[in-house]
């Protein structure tokens, strides 16, 4: 059985389904729902309530035909037209269905690592692509927030397109956004819901030119940046609490998966997930406040230093991993 994941960090691809007003489906489509319905044909072990379906239909609709008038044509071939699969698997596992979890894990992981692979490019390897594919997890399960509701990035999927497709665009839009928040741009934003053609174009090319562009172009002090970028790593993560560092080394150092490390740990796939997200910001934030503290360097001269990372530099991450993390308790699988 896979175990489900995590946290929230990258904005959606569209607004949230609660944004949008969600009218009733007129009661003459009561066959365009019906037909839906069947080909959703959701298995009993995902629990899928047809009530939460019909729901999930009208907020398709409402987002589709926000501010247009009711045509009831229009609206059941737009029902007609839906990857009612698709969407129903998406409802199941944001209402937090282990099977429905389980299926989608089973179809869509590897796909998800294939899209990852492609948006990162052969510069970014193997392990960022894996990386970003790992931290999408902890947002599509979602966390509960007061109340007892889940808040999954799976509300907001709406069946217009094939689930893959959707996830694609997503992970390009992390991706894009997290080069932009590296550099201390504004972040993206996409206010209409369609994927925007800058989103793949940036994500398919713009890491592989970064990463490939000469280093003493991009910065002519990096041999001065560097040795202060290790020490402060090095003080970052002697910093972290025994527990992060080892959940770090098993990911980092030994590639395991995030199943793998859930057993080692005894924690969910979406805690491992979630926890190894905070870790690297925790780090990054450290690493940042070293250099301002300890080297007095401005901003700018913060982010050209760290700018260093994305390339290739004689640091052993793992060495420094797994002697911090040595002595720590582990489960075996």
């Amino acid at each position: 059985m896979n175990p489900r994941p995590a946290t929230a960090t990258a904005a959606p691809a569209s607004e949230p389904a609660k944004a949008v007003s969600t009218p009733r489906i007129p009661a003459a489509l009561a066959g365009a729902v019906e037909r839906a319905w069947r080909r959703a044909a959701a298995p009993a072990d995902w629990n899928l309530q047809r009530g939460e379906f019909h729901f999930a239909l009208e907020r398709s609709a409402a987002k589709r035909f926000a501010g247009a008038p009711a045509d009831p044509k229009k609206i059941e071939a737009y029902l007609d037209a839906l990857h009612a699969r698709d969407l129903a698997l998406a409802v199941a596992c944001a209402s937090g269905s282990a099977a429905a979890w389980d299926v989608f894990m089973a179809e869509f992981r590897p796909e998800l690592y294939r899209a990852a692979r492609a948006i990162v490019g052969s510069a970014g390897g193997d392990a960022a692509a894996r990386e970003l594919a790992d931290s999408l997890y902890a947002d599509l399960y979602g966390l509960r927030e007061p109340g007892g509701r889940r808040k999954s990035l799976f509300e907001y999927f709406h069946g217009r397109s094939k689930l893959s497709t959707w996830l694609h665009a997503v992970l390009a839009q992390r991706h894009v956004d997290e080069i932009r928040r590296a550099r201390a741009t504004d972040p993206l934003e996409d206010q209409t819901g369609e994927v925007r053609a800058e989103i793949e174009a940036a994500a398919s090319t713009g890491s592989a030119r970064l990463a490939n562009a000469p280093a003493s172009d991009a910065d002519p002090d990096r041999a001065a940046y560097l040795p202060a970028l290790q020490a402060a790593l090095v003080a970052a993560l002697g910093a972290l609490d025994p527990r992060d560092r080892l959940r770090l080394a098993y990911y980092y150092a030994d590639d395991r998966t995030l199943a793998e490390i859930g057993k080692l740990l005894g924690e969910h796939e979406a805690t491992v997930s979630r926890k190894l997200d905070r870790t690297r910001r925790e780090v990054r934030s450290r690493v940042e406040s070293w250099l301002r503290e300890a080297k007095k360097w401005s901003d700018a001269q913060v982010r050209a230093c760290l700018e260093c990372a994305a390339g290739e530099w004689p640091f052993d991450l793992s060495r420094h991993l797994k002697a911090s993390g040595a002595n720590e308790p582990a489960r075996k699988i």
